[in-house]
């Protein structure tokens, strides 16, 4: 096949979100650079494709606004250079019980960060939003600008294309088995071998798995990455008759909104499906991404998402008729819902990085995350302005949780 045994600067393996946004980062810098997917390109079986993706600034850690705000540049960077939107932007609204601890989190992450927003109560988030969102008297609601719809499968198919156009190969269908590290006197080095037969050599690697990360990183070098695939189901619900315009971001108006508390329901404006708003569940079931059942969602889980719409919504979205579309997706989780972006270590030493375990909130900070591996791979650290201790491998040594939090985690899943 072309470019086998060819040596490039970086291989990137996995073209979802993250793969493409490194191949960009790397080739814009005028490095040779190879990535390769498993499947065909803008494929639907991982954690980059469909129609919707939310940005916001608003998060119970404060490590992760600063990352939303230079991503959020970067995306107006990249859309610039491609010459068309990926990014609509629109307000966030975050709400919830006044005591959620996550919540009382996400305004103390504002704070520190100097992030605007303004504390609402009840009945200034009906006022706020013409009457469209209720909150119950005892909920507030926190109110911030930076907020938005990504369409990611357009956003990855930018990146790829922007990666072309500064010299990258891509090439799909390319299964990797083997990642091994080539000896000094050898020239030093990655070699990439593949179910196919072809080998890659490299300087540096990176490995933006997804799904995939924890067998594949578990099969290439025998490290075990406590990355967990769950498999969560996406909703579309329809809007009542004459009120499709109040939920569009134009001439609408109308947020990215989260609803904290258990459960934990997000959603986005009416942009991909006319007449339709997205409202799913933060949560799932643990799947072997190879051996995906593709179930429907419980009844259960429907049923909570309804008395929700009902309780927010009121007669204004159709909670009784059921979604109407129902997507399926994957998220990438590790036990505290931190990312995994650190060297592999060991006898690949900085050659070799992983970026994964995004958790089902990592998508908005790609075109970061892609700046980030391309200058840990090759200044061995980052630029500076992002605190990397948080998504070190290590941290879960021993059999440890991760990073400690005084709130419960966002996401929730289990086994059946």
């Amino acid at each position: 096949m072309e470019n086998s045994g060819e040596k490039f600067d970086i291989i990137v393996v996995g073209a979802g979100v993250m793969g493409s946004a490194t191949a960009y980062a790397a080739s814009k810098r005028g490095l040779k650079v190879l990535l390769l997917e498993q499947f065909d390109l803008l494929h639907f079986r991982g954690s980059s494709h469909g129609e919707s993706r939310t940005i916001r600034a608003s998060y119970p850690e404060n490590y992760y606004p600063p990352m939303v705000i230079e991503a959020a540049k970067l995306w107006e960077e990249a859309e610039l250079e491609a010459g068309y939107n990926v990014y609509f932007k629109t307000s966030h609204l975050d709400f919830g019980p006044s005591d959620n601890p996550s919540l009382l989190h996400v305004i103390s992450s504002c704070e520190i960060n100097k992030i605007d927003h303004r504390i609402l109560d009840a009945h200034q988030v009906f006022d706020e939003m013409s009457g469209r969102i209720k909150i119950p008297d005892d909920w507030i609601g926190v109110a911030t600008e930076l907020g938005g719809i990504i369409k990611p499968t357009k956003a990855v198919s930018m990146f790829q294309s922007l990666a072309m156009k500064h010299g990258a190969v891509i090439r799909d269908r390319i299964e990797v088995k083997g990642i091994e590290p080539i000896d000094e006197q050898e020239g030093g080095g990655i070699l990439i071998s593949t179910t196919c037969g072809n080998q890659f050599r490299s300087s540096k690697c990176a490995i933006t798995a997804g799904a995939w990360m924890k067998n594949l990183v578990k099969k290439v070098t025998g490290k075990h990455l406590p990355i967990q695939p769950v498999e969560t189901s996406v909703f579309y619900w329809r809007i009542k008759q004459g009120h499709e315009s109040d939920f569009t971001i134009s001439p609408g108006k109308f947020p990215t909104f989260a609803s904290y508390g258990n459960p934990y329901i997000y959603g986005t404006p009416s942009l991909e499906f006319p007449g339709l708003i997205k409202i799913p569940i933060h949560g799932g079931l643990e799947c072997n991404p190879d051996e995906r059942k593709w179930k429907a969602a419980k009844e259960v889980i429907i049923e909570e998402i309804r008395e929700w719409i009902r309780g927010r919504f009121g007669d204004l979205v159709d909670a009784d008729g059921g979604p109407v579309i129902t997507q399926s997706c994957l998220y990438s989780m590790t036990p505290d819902e931190d990312y995994v972006i650190d060297f592999l270590g060991g006898e690949f030493g900085k050659n070799l990085v992983v970026a994964g375990g995004f958790s089902g909130h990592g998508f908005k900070m790609s075109p970061v995350i892609g700046k980030i591996v391309v200058e840990m791979l090759l200044d061995g650290e980052v630029g500076g302005g992002v605190d990397m201790k948080y998504f070190k491998i290590e941290r879960f040594d021993g059999g440890l949780n991760g990073n400690a939090k005084s709130f419960a985690d966002q996401v929730c899943f289990s086994s059946s």
